[in-house]
């Protein structure tokens, strides 16, 4: 079968002023495990930048977040010559949502996860150049830590903003919350929200729920779920807390981490509250070729930060770039 088979359609990129779509790529669709429906979108640099592309970019978000989001940081990619593959995980974004309530971002497995980024590669496989350089944020990123884990010869590095190996839960212990997921799995509640949470996405504002201290982008991304309320995902369901925790403890046993032989950079926000950054730089010391940058005064979403945070992000990025890929 070729690795192209999958393909049905081109799929919409939902662009607003001030933050449209990069130009250079489109979007499509692709199936994933199971036969979902999911939405990837490819982009290739302006000959102007690059008369070859030095590589592709694979990039992943976070929980809630569509390919939309990154417009910004995909447009740096281009600028310094990369194409750009970028995807919506399924139960977000346009991909096929898992239950009937669309606000609900639910999960199954982290094998289906897994099965659905491998199918992605292998859409892309021969329209990508290489080398492969990964770019994941939070629970994009310990996705992107558990494929290099299984298998990193396809990979020249991997640059992961906050990856989600350990959920801040609050003041509730982790055995707390892991009882409480299995007593609501065994009882037949995993499609629910936590603790009946919905957190609804179109009711938040700066000053309460922002995870980054930069004001304009936020409300541009604001503007863009209000554009194309689709985008939406509300608060996480028992199911998905289940797969979070899940992923998380995979990605962290020492002898998995040891075994990833690409560079890996984790650039961690000092000021997160979604995530344990000494988890993250406990991982980053038991990785082979492992780097660990704290970037102060920043929160969770570094790559959506201040200029001069994400400032750090993007430095990082460079420097692993001009090893793998250097620019001709």
């Amino acid at each position: 079968m070729s690795r192209d088979q999958g393909f049905t359609a081109e799929a919409p990129l939902m662009g607003i002023p001030g933050a449209d779509a990069p130009p250079g790529g489109k979007g499509e669709w692709f199936r994933g495990a199971g036969g979902l429906r999911l939405r990837a979108a490819f982009w290739t640099p302006s000959t102007l930048v690059a008369a070859t592309p030095r590589g592709t970019v694979i990039l992943s978000p976070g929980r809630t977040e569509p390919i939309e989001k990154y417009f910004e940081v995909i447009g740096n990619f281009l600028a310094r010559g990369f194409c750009v593959l970028a995807h919506d995980w399924r139960g977000q974004g346009l991909s096929a949502r898992l239950l009937p309530d669309r606000l609900k971002g639910h999960a199954r497995a982290v094998e289906e996860f897994l099965d659905d980024y491998d199918r992605l590669l292998d859409a892309f496989h021969d329209r990508a150049p290489k080398p492969w350089i990964v770019v994941g944020h939070s629970m994009g990123g310990v996705l992107n830590l558990l494929t290099l884990q299984a298998d990193d010869r396809r990979f020249a590095g991997a640059v992961l903003s906050g990856p989600m190996l350990r959920i801040k839960t609050g003041k509730r212990s982790m055995w707390t919350v892991k009882m409480a997921v299995k007593w609501n799995l065994r009882h037949g509640k995993a499609g629910d929200f936590v603790l009946d949470n919905t957190d609804d996405p179109f009711a938040h504002t700066f000053e309460t729920d922002a995870l980054t201290t930069d004001e304009r982008r936020y409300d541009l991304w604001r503007q863009q779920l209000y554009a194309c309320p689709h985008l939406a995902v509300g608060g996480p369901t028992w199911g998905w807390l289940a797969f979070g925790l899940d992923a998380g403890e995979r990605a962290l046993k020492p002898r998995a981490l040891k075994a990833v032989g690409a560079p890996v950079i984790i650039v961690q926000a000092a000021e997160d509250d979604r995530v344990w950054k000494q988890t993250n730089q406990w991982a980053a010391k038991r990785l082979a070729h492992g780097r660990y940058v704290e970037v102060p005064g920043a929160k969770h979403e570094v790559i959506m930060e201040t200029d001069p945070l994400r400032a750090v992000f993007l430095a990082e990025f460079d420097a692993l770039a001009d090893k793998v890929a250097p620019a001709p």
